[in-house]
């Protein structure tokens, strides 16, 4: 697995994550592949006779355990990245059509961020490298040698593998980094579903290793967040503008210099 991963955000989102130093967790029932971490990824059919002891009713030992493995989806709180930076399809649909940016992530050093009591059950959140599959194989619950619990979490369909995700997946992360997204701050519901609301974590400035900007980035977005990341952020990250090939459907960074003007110009903090 590569040290540095990748974030592909809007301008919004990336101004948030920059702004405020941290990286957001989604429930694992909120994603948007309907099968991603579903229990239904592994079969729970074939139930040992030393498990219903004589007396216990197989469907509702199957029941039981199916509904184990949907509270424990519910109950736990992922971040997607990426291995690549350069991925047309991602650039598109997460960038808003090249407008936002990517953020490259020192994993290392993300790990080493982790704040005390961000997890419940775990410390830090498990790493998980996601694995693609053409059909659901649905290991047997009772009788792999697969870890069922990473499993659910990195498995996906075939279609997806062009993200080249890579996971970090917290079960019940702490209440108190929860936080509403600034587009749910607006609205004025009374009642919210848990599940919807957001995790984030905190980070270092250290952890931002390099920033690449969309090929339609609006120009002053780009100095605003480049003149923030060098002076409040982190004043050794890379930046980089990202170009089309001119004879192939591809695009490339390309390395943004210093100026001394970026380290000295005073500017407005970045918020959400």
């Amino acid at each position: 697995m590569p040290r540095i991963l990748y974030k592909y955000l809007d301008i919004v989102g990336a101004k948030c994550m920059i702004g405020n130093q941290n990286l957001q967790f989604t429930n694992a029932s909120q994603l948007n592949d309907p099968f991603d971490c579903h229990p239904k990824l592994i079969d729970y059919s074939n139930v040992p006779n030393t498990k219903l002891q004589g007396w216990i009713p197989k469907e509702w030992w199957i029941e039981k355990e199916e509904n184990d493995a949907l509270n424990l989806r519910n109950d736990t709180w992922l971040c997607s990245l990426s291995k690549i930076n350069d991925s047309l399809l991602m650039w598109s649909h997460y960038c808003y059509n090249h407008k936002g940016i990517c953020i490259g992530l020192d994993i290392d050093k993300v790990l080493e961020s982790v704040p005390p009591m961000f997890g419940t059950i775990y410390l830090e959140p498990l790493v998980l490298d996601v694995q693609y599959q053409d059909i659901i194989e649905r290991p047997n619950a009772y009788h792999t040698t697969k870890d069922l619990f990473s499993y659910q979490w990195q498995t996906k369909a075939k279609e997806w593998e062009y993200e080249q995700e890579v996971r970090l997946v917290i079960p019940k992360p702490s209440p108190i980094y929860a936080a509403f997204t600034p587009q749910q701050a607006k609205l004025t519901k009374e009642i919210w579903d848990w599940r919807e609301i957001r995790h984030y974590m905190p980070l270092k400035g250290e952890c931002f290793e390099s920033i690449y900007f969309g090929v339609n980035i609006d120009e002053q977005e780009k100095e605003k967040i480049i003149q923030f990341v060098r002076k409040k952020l982190n004043p050794h990250i890379n930046l980089y503008q990202m170009r089309v090939y001119a004879d192939a459907f591809r695009i490339q960074p390309e390395f943004i210099k210093p100026l001394n003007s970026d380290l000295s110009t005073l500017f407005n903090p970045l918020c959400c």
